[in-house]
This record gives C-alpha cells, structure tokens and sequence, in this order.
C-alpha cells in the first residue's frame, strides 16, 4: 500500500504529507490506500484512474460509463471477483479484459489466466467502481433465492396463530434458522444497492418490503406473510428492543459487517393497526462524502460557505426538509475544521457517524438531556466550535445566539423553505432581529435531487414552455439530457444523489435588512442581487450541465418570486 502510495508522490499526483494523512486514515478506519482517497476527497473516482493508470502504465477505464459483458462475467466466480477486486469486462477471443483495483497484482493475473484460460489484459479502476460493480453484476440475489428457497422448512417450525403476535424464541435466535438468514440477506442485499432506508411493512393480507435508493421507494419483495411476527422480533433482538412491547413506538441500534465495510443501521418501530412496521436507516461510512470540495456547489457558493466557517466565531444555519442532507454537509464542514488546535463538541438526535477527534453528544429528551441543556453544558468545556442538531425552540436559539455573539463558531439546521425565511423563523421563535443580525455569519438552504446515469442518459432538447417553467428569462430552448435505463442503474435511468444549494452570507446590507425586519421576499432579492444562486437557479446550472435532468429540479425546487 505505501508502495502504491509512494509511486503517486513520485507521480506527483499527491504530496508527501497528503501521504501520511491517508495512511493515518487508514490505520484508523482500514479499508485500502484507494478507498480513502476517494473517501477523504482527495481524488474522484476519474482522477484516481487516471492516476493509476499513469502508474501502472495500463490503459484506465470508467466503469461507470461502460458496457459489461455478461458472458465475461461469468468466466471469472464471484469469490475470486471479490478476493482480487476485479471485475470482467469483455472476452475477444482468448483474451479477457479485466478492470483491477491493483494491476501489479500478478499472483490475482495467474490465478485468473488458470480459471479462464484466457490471456488477461489487466486495465485499471477504481476500487470503489469495481466493488459497485461487483454488487451490480454478479447477482447478490442468489441468497436471497437461496433463503427463500429454505422457507419450506419453516412449515416444521413452531409459530403461534399470528393473532397471538408471538414467535417460538428458538427460531428467531438460531442464526441457521430461515428467517434470520432471510433478515441478514435482507440488510446485506440493501447495503449492496446502495440503499439508505429499509422498510418492513405489515398489511392485512401482505408483508411488504420497500428500499430507499436515491430518495425513492422501491419494493423489492413479498416474504410469506406468517413470517410477519418472526421477521420483525428478529430484528428487534438484533437491535435490543423489548419484544413483548407492541404498543409504543421504539427506537434502536444494529451494528454488522457487509462484506470488509462496518455499517450502522437506526432502527425504529411504529404499531400500526396490522402490526409494527419497521424502518431501518443504513448509515453507511463509506458512502459518506466529507470533502465539501466534491459536493458540486457554484463557485462563489463554495467560498462563502469556507469563509463562514473559517471565521473564529458567528452561527453558521443549514436549512432545508428531512432527508435534504443538511447533516451531511454539517459533517463535511466540521471535518474541514477539525484540527488538533481547537474543541469541537456537538449535540445530535441521534449520532449518525463517529468523527475522529470530535466530541459527540446523543441527546435522550426522556432523561432531560435536551439540545438547550447539552448546549449549556457545553459553554462549560471550554469549545472553540459547536454544532447543534437542530434549533427546535426559543431557549436551544437563544443558547446558540448567545454562544455566537461570545466567541464561539456555531453550526446547526433548521427546517424551513429557503435561506431568506430562516431568518424570519428564528424571529417568530422569539429571537430579537438585532441578535439575528449580529450573530448570523451565513445561511444555506439544500435539496438533493437524483443524477443521470452517465452511461444511459440520453440528449433531448428543452422546449420553451419547460426553459420557462424553470424561470430561465431568455426562454429559449437549449440541450439537455433525460433518464433511460440501463443495467447499470437497474433500469431507473438514475445513480447518486445531486446536492442543490443556495448559500447566502449575512452581508452588512442584509444584516440591515434584518434589523429593519424586513419581509423574507425582500432579504431574498437583495441577496439575489448580491450573487446569490437561489435553488431553482442552481438547479437550472445542474440541467444544463447534464447532471439531472429538468423533471428533477421542478419536483424539488419552487418558483423564484419577490
């Protein structure tokens, strides 16, 4: 590994202190010199082929945008696939192409050249796009088959009448039992999908079970509905709920391992008239973006968001609906900061993702550990820079304004509709105007919206009436894309999210604004006029680029008015 990462300096790709961070990165965390070069945004995927490339002196390839070969995928098993982190790509004849996470790899070359009889042809990819597509491509619904297939040996199980809601212990703690096989590929196949919410969903007459990927529901199956009662006990043993308590909602925490990654998963039940449903959100690391650099922002956006929290004190408010990435861009932002010179402590509900060298604080309301509380706690542990969760009520803002105005860097969220109407959210919560005014460095409001697919989308051109729905002024038609469908994407025409952002710094024209408690319109108007890209706008940029299509930013996005 150090070797690889060596010939990059002398490559000058990276430097040598870029080296010994991403060694001690991966120390701390694991996972290869690759993965966290990608990981801690210090190369995207692209350039990291390119890089390898140059290295290796092979040729570089963009899983992303190329066609495989399923005939070449099947000369190579899954487990060797894995094992060497490499991915088939074509069969010419007596020679296979094969993309390879480490083309110095010679015993991987040998040991593939035998199993296939073919002369390899090594080229290079990054480890990330391999392991993607090792998921996409050799079918990791087999175990789900193969467990659904065992499921006829659950007629010799004992389970109780489902209106008795309860479940023979032996078969939901037993891990060769069918059911916890079929809760462990279940979890297992979401993860490999790229899946941030799995839904267990009881009916009358039907078990339903839905993933999240890329901020849409997908039903992925219909397990036998007298496993109802065990599926859902099992996964409330893995996340030590009581299981005799079906009436109240319960919150907790599972912990596995997918393959070499460590995943969380938040689990929460709700009893609904035909039983508990449950939803588990994946927080996954690896799929954590924390190099804000990469987030895809405007430009000027960018640097006012740097400077907002290179400031030695102010609040700076991320706002924006559940599940807009507020957190993640919090995260990004502190991880910027985060250096052995300075006390970062935070206040979470719940905790997310551990970040090294940051002092984080699960809020738990029922003991009276709320936001506000952590928040005084904290103004005595001696901080430089705290992140609030969430500003819910008068006593968390006024803590967080108060810690602002005295020297501390505060970062929080807020649920509101754009960065303009925080303001006046923050006034009707009881704030008075001048500390709003004097205490705020910066507001950003996000969306996420989905990516095309790069090697499906197709180039179709934008009429007038939608050029005008998008508020672009000239009106005039202009070249875009819009979804397909491919293998690749599982035929949605869509992979990855797109952050939309709309940044606007608390300017001493804007600060008057406020004082002078004027409406939310014009605040917005005055910082368009100060170059601020609303949402709309900046959704526009990501159409013309090529990164959504139109259909996207209008589902997301409002009209511009005042």
């Amino acid at each position: 590994m150090n070797e690889l990462g060596q010939k990059l300096v002398q490559a000058g790709v990276i430097d040598a202190a870029t080296l010994e961070k991403l060694v001690r990165q991966q120390r701390a965390h694991g996972g290869s010199l690759n993965q966290n070069l990608v990981r801690l945004g210090v190369l995207s995927e692209q350039d990291l082929t390119r890089a390898l490339a140059q290295v290796y002196r092979v040729q570089g390839v963009d899983l992303a945008g190329t066609t495989i070969d399923t005939a070449a995928i099947k000369l190579v098993p899954h487990e060797i696939a894995t094992k060497f982190q490499v991915l088939p790509i074509a069969r010419d004849g007596r020679r296979l192409k094969l993309a390879m996470a480490d083309p110095g790899n010679i015993f991987a070359i040998e040991d593939i050249k035998f199993i296939t009889g073919c002369e390899v042809e090594p080229m290079v990819a990054a480890e990330s796009a391999i392991k993607r597509m090792i998921d996409r491509h050799y079918d990791q619904a087999d175990s789900m088959a193969r467990v659904m297939q065992d499921m006829g040996e659950l007629d010799g199980l004992q389970i109780v009448e489902e209106q008795e809601e309860q479940v023979d212990l032996r078969e939901i703690g037993d891990e060769s039992s069918p059911v916890v096989k079929l809760v462990n590929s279940l979890i297992a196949d979401a993860v490999r999908k790229g899946g941030s919410d799995v839904h267990v969903e009881p009916y009358e007459k039907q078990l339903r079970i839905r993933y999240r990927i890329d901020g849409m529901l997908h039903e992925v199956m219909s397990p036998p509905f007298k496993l109802k009662a065990s599926m859902i006990s099992r996964i409330k043993i893995m996340a030590e709920l009581d299981i005799a308590e079906r009436r109240i909602p319960q919150d907790g925490r599972i912990r596995i391992r997918v393959g070499d990654r460590t995943v969380d998963l938040r689990v929460s039940t709700l009893p609904t008239i035909f039983g508990e449903k449950v939803v588990m959100r994946i927080l996954d690391r690896s799929n954590l973006r924390i190099e804000l650099g990469e987030f895809g922002m405007a430009e000027k956006a960018f640097k006012d968001i740097l400077r907002a929290i290179d400031s030695p004190y102010g609040m700076v408010l991320v706002t924006g609906p559940t599940g807009s990435g507020k957190t993640t861009t919090l995260y990004s932002a502190l991880s910027r900061i985060n250096i052995p010179g300075v006390n970062i402590m935070t206040a979470e509900d719940p905790v997310e993702y551990n970040i090294e060298g940051i002092n984080q604080v699960q809020i738990n309301e029922a003991i009276g550990l709320s936001f506000a509380a952590a928040l005084r706690a904290f103004l005595r542990q001696d901080p430089n820079i705290i992140m609030v969760g969430e500003i819910r009520d008068l006593d968390t803002a006024s803590i967080a304004t108060k810690a602002a105005l005295t020297g501390h860097l505060v970062l929080s969220t807020l649920h509101t509709n754009d960065a303009a109407s925080t303001v006046n959210r923050l006034v009707d919560m009881g704030v008075e105007p001048f500390l709003v005014a004097a205490s705020t460095n910066l507001i950003a409001a996000q969306r996420l919206i989905r990516r095309l697919c790069k090697g499906c989308k197709k180039p179709v051109v934008l009429h007038e009436e939608a050029v005008r729905e998008l508020g672009i002024e000239d009106g005039k038609s202009f070249n875009a894309f819009e979804p397909k469908g491919c293998p690749d994407c599982a035929g949605t025409g869509f992979r990855g999210r797109q952050g939309l952002y709309e940044v606007m710094p608390i300017t001493p024209a804007i600060r008057d604004l406020i004082l002078d408690r004027a409406p939310s319109s014009v605040i917005k108007r005055r910082a368009m006029d100060e170059g601020m890209l609303t949402l709309r706008q900046d959704g526009v940029l990501k159409v013309r680029e090529g990164i959504s299509p139109a259909q996207e930013v209008l589902k997301e996005t409002a009209p511009d008015r005042g």
